[in-house]
């Protein structure tokens, strides 16, 4: 798929941020994550359907890389993690196949705040061929993946992850996780944030298929973290449909940290 740098709009003022950091951050020490607050710092917020909290990646980015690092995203989406990086002063480059998701990031990005240097680079590319990025090339992945179809983000655009079903997104993810690798540097990390589902009732283990696959590309899996949920959009209407028919509501997801 041909890609194309998204250039920032000319002519427009960034904004300024008051709010640069969460208060009271303390970075995670064990293998369980829950972040009741959603974060609203910088130009942060819940109106991407799905999106991360930036306390998943400001973990990640303080723990497993330095500044002036080259991290990754090849799911950018509504642009948390790219925000995250600016602020931490990593370098950036945010990849999404949705021209809609790269609007907002770049206007996620387009702030300033004194000591936020990280340079942010957008990219339209598909995931699963990043040829615009040489071998070894990152210092650290760090990105949240669509579960499949749970939320489609596109209508009409072949190369959306979003848009597949479960058995046809696992496939495509074996080339997600061969790009992966090949850019990655040796010794250096790739953390993935993914969720499971439930079909006829019973519950479908996409994340730990997922898992699987990035091993089979040659990762070895360093850290395996539970990330408990919060305020699902539709918990409402699934907790009535739990008790009628008698399944248990998914409140977790994993987030693997995988070493090239």
């Amino acid at each position: 798929m041909d890609t194309i740098t998204a250039e920032k709009p000319a002519n427009k003022k960034p904004k300024k941020i008051i709010k640069w950091e969460p208060e009271d951050f303390e970075l995670r020490m064990t293998t369980h994550w829950t972040f009741p607050k959603r974060g609203d710092w910088a130009t942060h917020d819940a109106k991407w359907r799905g999106n991360w909290s930036p306390y998943i990646p400001r973990n990640i980015m303080l723990r497993y890389s330095k500044e002036g690092d080259c991290v990754l995203d090849q799911f950018a989406g509504g642009g948390t993690t790219l925000v995250e990086a600016k602020l931490l002063n990593r370098n950036i480059i945010g990849v999404d196949v949705n021209d809609m998701a790269l609007e907002r990031c770049r206007e996620k990005t387009d702030f300033e705040h004194e000591g936020a240097e990280g340079r942010v680079t957008l990219q339209k590319g598909d995931a699963r061929n990043l040829d615009f990025l040489k071998d070894e090339q990152i210092d650290l992945i760090c990105t949240h993946p669509p579960y499949a179809n749970i939320i489609q983000y596109s209508e009409d655009i072949p190369a959306d992850l979003s848009r597949m079903a479960i058995a046809d997104f696992l496939e495509e993810m074996k080339k997600v996780a061969k790009e992966s690798y090949r850019v990655l540097k040796k010794d250096k990390f790739c953390a993935i944030l993914m969720g499971d589902t439930r079909k006829k009732g019973c519950m479908v283990p996409m994340s730990f298929d997922v898992m699987k696959i990035f091993e089979e590309a040659g990762f070895t899996l360093k850290e395996l973290i539970i990330k408990e949920q919060h305020n699902c959009r539709a918990t409402g209407y699934w907790k009535t449909n739990s008790v009628k028919y008698n399944f248990l509501l998914i409140a977790h997801e994993y987030l693997f940290v995988f070493r090239k």
